[in-house]
């Protein structure tokens, strides 16, 4: 299929009115626009991960309140609305005010009222930034004779690079808190808030006194108002994905099951229905590749910064997360771990939940993050050789392909050889965490302090047609490993799985901080 027969798909491009008189594609979400519209609520906070979909359902808002009943033809929302009132929109887009201080915040949050104030006019007693927020909702609702709707986009991302700090933060949230807070004190003049953002409102302290909000981030009825579900997917970009099948020289069959493995997965409550990452998937539609786009968007720091801070393991990133709903709200300042902030930026996501204990289960939720987060942490475990430890990997995920890990192991210790010390190296639970993460880059399944009747295996990985037991040992002897894998009868504790299991004791010198021997046997 010709690429000029489809509509292009919007990459980067977040204004609703550009994609509908662009003739982009678009995944049709104002049944949820007019389900929150005419809502017992008028305040409406929705959380989800970065490059989902907020800015453009924001804008989507945008045009339905500014009465533009043009540009929804033939959308489903054109069937439920009959009045199509046109009300004063106040649009802001926090986004702009990443990685500032208090100066350059309060001045960056001054010229998006000023923009307004142009139009509505602006008080010579109001000076502050909460005043002239007041006023200016007050101006547009006397001069319009309709109340007003106030839109923000990623309230939080001032905050987001700062959360680890605990000198900065405070200060750029009070900024933030009084530029919210007319919010509620000008309830009379406002017909609709709705605001966007990654943390959770409660996190960050902001709205402490705006206690009217709807937060529908894990309601059953939003669970797919950003994102795309399987079943969009399926009716409204088969062609896409026919034109992608072509260009990875796949079946429609093989390509589906791949775009699944690799963009879906995303949950925001439960049950739910099965979410895709919107910008890898149309990314991936729109350049012929399956390729790693969310994740290579960037890795915010402030991710990997309270990762270290809550001393978080490779390992512990799998599906033993558990979380009480209660946790999702907890404050950043009194975060006790990092469950919360990883499900909030999309790095795990709902995967069970067990009705009788309240507890949620947490994954990751596709290969793409899976492969992204492995790669981010390997530095850690490299010493910043990543580049090359990489190549390395990939060398070694081809040995174990074809069922050679003796050839493996002997690429990881040649590599090792040449790698400065990394810190914390002295306990067999580094090294544990690095086959971790290499098995996870491959793309396979691996597990570590697997249970047995008589003990724990250090690690467990799986390909297509081997299961592989693994001891590690620090400064004793492979064979040490081995007999340790014989005597507790790991592999018994599989025997269930139909694969031949392939046995490996290693061990790591505690000297020269490499792999000193290591045991196959199958």
């Amino acid at each position: 299929m010709e690429q000029q027969q489809l509509k292009r798909c919007p990459i980067g491009v977040q204004t609703f009115e550009k994609v509908i008189e662009g003739n982009y594609l678009y995944i049709d979400k104002t049944e949820y626009i007019y389900r929150m519209a005419h809502g017992a609520s008028n305040y409406y906070f929705l959380s989800r991960p970065r490059r989902f979909g907020k800015s453009l359902l924001v804008s989507t808002l945008h045009s339905y309140f500014a009465g533009k009943k043009e540009l929804f033809k033939g959308l489903a929302i054109e069937k439920l609305e009959n009045e199509w009132t046109e009300y004063p929109v106040l649009h802001f887009d926090m986004s702009r005010a990443k990685h500032v201080d208090k100066e350059t915040l309060e001045s960056m949050l001054g010229f998006q009222l000023s923009g307004y104030e142009q139009i509505y006019g602006k008080s010579e007693e109001a000076v502050k930034l909460n005043d002239r927020m007041t006023s200016l909702i007050m101006r547009a609702c006397e001069q319009t004779g309709r109340q007003v709707v106030v839109l923000i986009d990623e309230y939080d991302a001032p905050l987001l690079d700062v959360m680890h700090e605990e000198t900065d933060l405070p200060v750029l949230r009070n900024v933030m808190r009084n530029f919210y807070s007319p919010l509620k004190s000008c309830d009379p003049y406002l017909r609709f808030v709705f605001l966007t953002g990654i943390t959770k409102f409660s996190q960050l302290s902001i709205f402490s006194e705006l206690n009217n909000i709807s937060n529908v981030s894990m309601l059953k009825p939003y669970a797919a108002i950003c994102g795309i579900t399987q079943e969009e997917m399926l009716e409204q970009m088969h062609e896409y994905i026919e034109r992608l099948a072509v260009s990875q020289e796949m079946t429609k069959e093989e390509t589906q099951r791949k775009l699944k493995e690799k963009y879906d997965g995303y949950h925001f409550t439960w049950p739910s229905p099965d979410i895709y990452n919107p910008f890898s998937l149309l990314n991936a539609f729109e350049d012929g590749e399956l390729n790693a786009y969310w994740f290579g968007s960037g890795t915010p720091t402030y991710l990997i910064e309270m990762l270290r801070k809550f001393h978080t393991l490779p390992s512990q990133l799998g599906g033993s997360m558990q979380a009480m709903v209660a946790s999702f709200d907890a404050p950043t300042e009194r975060m006790t771990n990092i469950v919360p902030l990883l499900y909030q930026s999309g790095y795990v996501t709902i995967k069970d939940y067990d009705k009788y204990t309240g507890l949620y289960t947490l994954d990751i939720p596709n290969g793409e993050i899976r492969v992204g987060l492995m790669q981010s942490l390997l530095p850690n475990y490299l010493a910043y050789n990543t580049d090359m430890g990489l190549t390395t990997i990939g060398r070694m995920y081809g040995a174990i392909r074809l069922g050679d890990m003796d050839a493996a192991l002997r690429l990881l210790q040649e590599f090792l050889s040449t790698v400065p010390y990394c810190d914390n190296t002295n306990y067999e639970g580094h090294y544990q965490q690095l086959f971790y993460i290499i098995f996870s880059l491959f793309g396979m399944y691996v597990d570590v302090e697997v249970r047995t009747p008589k003990g724990r295996v250090d690690v467990v990985m799986r390909t297509a047609d081997t299961l592989y037991v693994i001891e590690l040992k620090l400064g004793k002897d492979a064979d040490a490993a081995m007999s340790q894998i014989n005597l507790k009868n790991y592999p018994g504790r599989f025997a269930l799985s139909g694969l031949p299991v392939v046995k490996v004791g290693v061990n790591f010198s505690a000297e020269t901080h490499n792999i000193e021997k290591w045991v196959v046997e199958e």
